[in-house]
């Protein structure tokens, strides 16, 4: 149990971290401190940076809440599973402002393998989305498009948005973000729907 308590300050400090000072800026000696423990424990859970790195990305991102809500958003209508969906993603979005503003501009300067872990997950939200598209495809519910890149074009929309708002800081008058998403589901449902 004392192992998990561990492991679990461990991530938090890791997020705390490399949300401020990025995978690059942010070394294993700052996280043990910041986890109150020794850089050895850090080691003993997390075999490198990059293993830990990976863990934050799996266990603090949007992919987790997404295999959360899929079993549930199957029985809701599609425009409500869709709502339900945009919200969860913007509130992660949010959520995770600072660690994504690093990862973005910096991403270009990360190892190989680094950058790989980033873009598997990525493709994991999207491949995600896509089967539940998919199951409705089968349905008979949604019309004829290839999911994945159904899943890259709705999730795509959300986040220019917050990339707009967040990153480029191209904040205006806009309307509430309940209703940026209601509208931005209205217009993908009446792309898709059969």
């Amino acid at each position: 149990m004392k192992a998990k308590g561990t492991e679990k300050k461990i991530l938090e400090a890791g997020l705390v971290l490399f949300s401020k000072k990025g995978y690059i800026g942010a070394t294993t000696k700052e996280i043990a401190k910041k986890a109150g423990v020794a850089e050895l424990t850090l080691f003993r859970h997390f075999s490198s940076k990059e293993r830990l790195f990976k863990e934050i990305i799996n266990r603090y991102s949007f992919l987790p809440t997404l295999k959360g809500l899929m079993p549930e958003i199957l029985n809701l209508d599609y425009s409500e599973a869709l709502y339900v969906i945009a919200g969860k993603f913007m509130e992660r979005l949010y959520e995770r402002r600072e660690l994504i503003k690093i990862m973005h501009a910096e991403i270009h300067r990360y190892p190989a393998n680094v950058r790989g872990i980033y873009h598997n997950f990525i493709g994991e939200i999207f491949r995600s989305l896509a089967g539940y598209f998919m199951e409705l495809q089968q349905r008979g519910i949604l019309r004829n498009f290839v999911p994945e890149l159904g899943a890259k074009a709705f999730l795509g929309m959300f986040f220019s948005y917050f990339n707009a708002q967040e990153i480029l800081e191209l904040k205006k008058e806009d309307p509430p973000n309940d209703v940026i998403i209601r509208e931005f589901v209205g217009i993908f449902v009446k792309g898709t729907l059969k």
